[in-house]
């Protein structure tokens, strides 16, 4: 399960917490402009945008949960297991695995209008990506500085929805997500006024009760309405540091703790990473469930005329400053 979200300050930020029970050994990828995309079965792209992002490299092959690309569109990738209907082969359609969604839209995409054309013509079919990696049920968002969309394959199709908010998470599909909006339209960040009845006495005894039914739970509904809130009502500085601070705060109100979400055996679901990405400098910040220190890597200090894959290793141990 996982959380994704957008933030706007003087720069434009995209990011998101991987929620799994186990890592993939995912590192911070790049791939510069000239690495080789193979499609499976589309035509090979040679020369593209370069994108940053977090992946697991197979067979010298990304592939990407998270990333931007240098013109400062992002998209991720989100669990949507029972809903994601992938399909058979079209002949007059662009036919693009699950896997290849990413890199096939930040290659070539450099803002949201420009990735709604190249939706037109996609029909995402049902290939994996070897017999041990077998095609995940997703859904995903795409961001620019301005603004995102969520797409859908389910099985009446490929659905394409305007996203106001900026936020995803996983079930249900996310018409339903914005619907349930409508449940909490009388949560405030202001204190409450007594509207419960005149005939009593009713008062505020305590800081934060305008959002009194805000979900605090685990869930994706429940983490879909805690992240549009805290995001819609979220304030910062602009600086780079106070805005890459409020974003992570923002994904830490709705982040997963080890032992509170038991998937079986002795495996719980944790956020194993959290991301923000700076669209318009090409920085890619992390932190992971055991290292709260915010780590950067900027694909504008490589060389992005490259060929070859360029990966870090994610820094996973508590970084600690003993003060005294």
């Amino acid at each position: 399960m996982c959380t994704a979200i957008t933030y706007k300050t003087k720069n434009s930020y995209f990011g998101r917490n991987l929620d799994l029970e186990y890592s993939y050994k995912e590192t911070v990828t790049i791939t510069p402009r000239n690495y080789k995309f193979n499609f499976r079965k589309v035509g090979d792209i040679d020369n593209h945008y370069a994108i940053i992002g977090m992946a697991y490299v197979e067979n010298n092959y990304p592939l990407y949960y998270d990333a931007i690309n240098e013109k400062g569109l992002g998209m991720a990738g989100l669990n949507f297991p029972d809903n994601a209907d992938y399909k058979n082969e079209q002949v007059d359609k662009d036919n693009i695995a699950p896997f290849e969604f990413i890199p096939w839209v930040l290659s070539q995409c450099s803002n949201i209008n420009e990735a709604k054309e190249l939706l037109n013509k996609i029909n995402i079919v049902k290939i994996n990506f070897s017999e041990q990696l077998t095609a995940s049920p997703l859904h995903w968002i795409i961001a620019d500085k301005e603004s995102s969309i969520t797409v859908e394959c389910v099985k009446e199709g490929l659905k394409i929805y305007d996203n106001p908010v900026g936020v995803l998470t996983n079930n249900p599909t996310f018409d339903i997500h914005m619907f349930n909006l409508n449940n909490y339209m009388n949560l405030s960040i202001e204190p409450p006024i007594n509207n419960f009845s005149k005939k009593l006495n009713l008062n505020t005894y305590s800081r934060g009760m305008g959002a009194l039914g805000l979900p605090g739970d685990l869930s994706s509904a429940s983490r879909f309405v805690k992240a549009t809130f805290t995001k819609m009502n979220s304030l910062s500085g602009d600086s780079e540091s106070e805005s890459i601070s409020q974003f992570f705060h923002i994904l830490t109100s709705v982040e997963q703790q080890r032992g509170c979400v038991h998937m079986g055996e002795n495996k719980y679901e944790i956020t194993i990473y959290s991301s923000c990405c700076n669209m318009d400098k090409g920085i890619y910040y992390y932190t992971t469930y055991e290292n709260n220190q915010i780590t950067g890597v900027n694909m504008n200090n490589e060389n992005l005329e490259g060929t070859e894959l360029i990966s870090y290793d994610l820094i996973k141990g508590q970084q600690i400053l003993i003060q005294n």
